[in-house]
């Protein structure tokens, strides 16, 4: 049996309908394609940032100012480490400001000269013996962990420590250890509790713990 030839015209229709429908297919966007060469309002028009906020303080509506110290402000007026004598003052001027007196006059005297001797005899050994309660036998004394000629008392203040019996020693200082490190801005804190000595009050140190 021979096939039947297929009629030119045929094909040439079939031949047409597949162009004119590959280039329909081709103009019109569909699926995923179509969204990423999209952009969306936005990119076209970059969004500027909102306004930093000032950093400079406000001023009460009244015009008054605040005599307040933030503590960052009391942080900066502090020197860098390394500044030497120089920078000392500074330091004092901080924990004054930071800590207002609240102390008589000649108990405070007293208990910075006992604080600064104090903590020389506990970081160079020198002068233990005058503080047995704190030290112990002075024949059994630790070895010094700091170097007396490096030590030094960079600033001090004496503070009433809850009521009129306590008091506490705060004390900024530097030292070189045994090591050869030598390091500023170390921060001790020394209490005392006032006592009756020979009929006379006075500030004894506590032991350390």
């Amino acid at each position: 049996m021979t096939a039947t030839p297929r009629s030119p015209r045929l094909l040439l229709i079939t031949t047409v309908i597949l162009v004119v429908a590959g280039g329909v297919l081709l103009a019109v966007p569909h699926g995923q394609g179509a969204k990423v060469s999209e952009k969306p309002p936005s990119a076209t028009a970059p969004t500027a940032p909102p306004p930093l906020a000032s950093a400079a303080p406000r001023e009460p509506a009244d015009g008054t100012r605040s005599t307040a110290t933030a503590p960052s402000t009391r942080a900066s007026a502090l020197p860098p480490h390394g500044e030497g004598t120089a920078g000392d003052p500074a330091i004092q001027q901080v924990l004054e400001k930071s800590w207002p007196a609240d102390l008589p006059a000649d108990d405070e005297r007293q208990l910075l000269t006992d604080g600064r001797a104090l903590l020389r005899a506990d970081a160079t050994g020198i002068g233990r013996s005058k503080w047995p309660r704190v030290f112990g036998d002075s024949g059994q004394a630790v070895a010094p962990a700091f170097a007396s000629a490096r030590f030094r008392v960079q600033a001090a203040i004496a503070r009433r420590d809850g009521n009129p019996t306590k008091a506490v020693v705060h004390l900024v200082w530097a030292g070189t250890d045994r090591g050869g490190t030598y390091t500023d801005g170390r921060i001790t804190d020394l209490f005392f509790t006032r006592t009756i000595k020979k009929g006379k009050p006075t500030w004894t140190p506590q032991p350390r713990i």
